[in-house]
């Protein structure tokens, strides 16, 4: 079966590096993915699959439908949305929509995807059940999983596999982690309000600005000694905007920021963590707060079979020198999380980096592919579903 999924795999590879420098040249920002989801649809439907598109409003369902003497529900999820940055890479297939770029590798993401239905498609009666391919919108702004699944997309699902790219990886190489991937991200705003004074009195005024510099270095302080070090918090204010003139108290100020943490536990507890301590400063100081805490996504937890099953894969097919156990999560967030709500399922990284040349990180106006990585990306999930069934 492995070398058959390679074959076919190779024989598609010219096809697939078209496929992705299209999506590459014409990228869509989240939400508005209707040239790429079309493209998406056309290449499914010629391969057979039953195709439901306008799923999670620009997203794409394909269902392939194998001998089903296993009855289980494999799903695999890609996603297709760019990002809102003006690409510097002199490609010949640069982005041709200004101030939008594939800079995240979801062009890699939906081609991985395409080729693993197309190569899966040709598989026959030897596929032992019934895959769902998942081509998710609007991953960049944490919506498109929600809208995916409030259309049905996780209905009967017993499993699924996802990918992300990762240029710390060289290509030809795949990154496997167990147990949490990613970090939950959440969103809080603050408020903080004082009373307005002349600058020469501060005693007669409550003097906002101050305040929130209280609050923003006490909940500093205080992740390193009332938080579990073994699982971290990480909180950054990104936003700060208050105050009306150079000798005027400040009445009022917004404080606007992000939350990430890894324990399931340390992130159910975080809102009330972050307001005891804003109450007790604002409180010593006679000030009033208000605090919007924005549940975003939860961490992504790797499921301990599924992992062993991609590892597995991946060490058939390449060698154990090309398969690397992350020591470490990121603290990034990826709203693959949600589909895990759902059934259990493992997301790996693809290693994408040149081995003689800079490699950009994610989110950069110069980050490229080696694009020999597709071919990687497509036999491992391939090969992977086969797997599933086989366990």
């Amino acid at each position: 079966m492995l070398s058959q999924i390679k074959d076919i795999a190779e024989s598609l590879f010219p096809r697939l590096l078209e496929i992705r420098r299209h999506f590459h040249a014409h990228p869509e920002l989240s939400g508005q993915e209707y040239q790429t989801a079309a493209y998406v649809a056309g290449v499914l439907s010629s391969c057979g699959l039953h195709v439901q598109e306008n799923v999670g409003k620009t997203g794409v369902v394909g269902n392939l439908l194998g001998n089903e003497t296993d009855s289980r529900l494999l799903a695999i999820r890609t996603d297709m949305d760019a990002l809102p940055i003006e690409e510097r890479t002199n490609l010949e297939f640069a982005s041709c929509k200004p101030g939008i770029m594939h800079a995240c590798g979801h062009d890699v993401h939906t081609t991985v995807g395409l080729g693993t239905a197309m190569v899966l498609s040709q598989l026959g009666e030897q596929l032992p059940g019934n895959i769902r391919f998942l081509f998710q919108p609007a991953e960049e702004i944490a919506q498109g999983a929600s809208w995916m699944v409030q259309d049905g997309a996780m209905r009967d699902v017993n499993a699924i596999f996802g990918l992300h790219v990762f240029p710390s990886l060289q290509a030809r190489s795949v990154g496997i982690r167990y147990g949490a991937l990613t970090a939950a991200a959440d969103d809080i705003e603050i408020f903080i309000q004082g009373e307005s004074g002349h600058g020469a009195r501060p005693h007669e005024a409550i003097d906002a600005i101050w305040i929130a510099s209280q609050v923003i270095t006490t909940l500093q302080q205080a992740i390193s000694r009332t938080q579990n070090p073994l699982r971290p918090v990480v909180l950054t204010i990104g936003q700060i905007s208050g105050g009306r003139a150079p000798n005027v108290i400040a009445d009022h100020v917004r404080m606007a920021g992000t939350v990430r943490s890894l324990h399931p536990d340390t992130h159910a507890n975080l809102p009330q963590w972050i307001e005891e301590i804003v109450a007790n400063v604002c409180n010593a100081y006679r000030a009033k707060y208000e605090i919007n805490y924005r549940r975003g996504v939860p961490s992504v937890q790797n499921d301990m079979e599924l992992t062993q099953i991609l590892e597995s894969a991946c060490r058939e097919a390449w060698g154990s020198d090309q398969v690397q156990i992350l020591a470490e999560p990121s603290l990034g967030s990826e709203d693959f999380s949600l589909y895990l709500q759902h059934a259990p399922g493992t997301m790996f990284r693809l290693g994408v980096g040149f081995p003689d040349k800079l490699n950009h990180p994610l989110h950069h106006p110069q980050f490229e592919i080696d694009e020999s990585a597709m071919l990687t990306g497509v036999v491992t999930l391939a090969y992977a579903a086969c797997k599933y069934w086989q366990d």
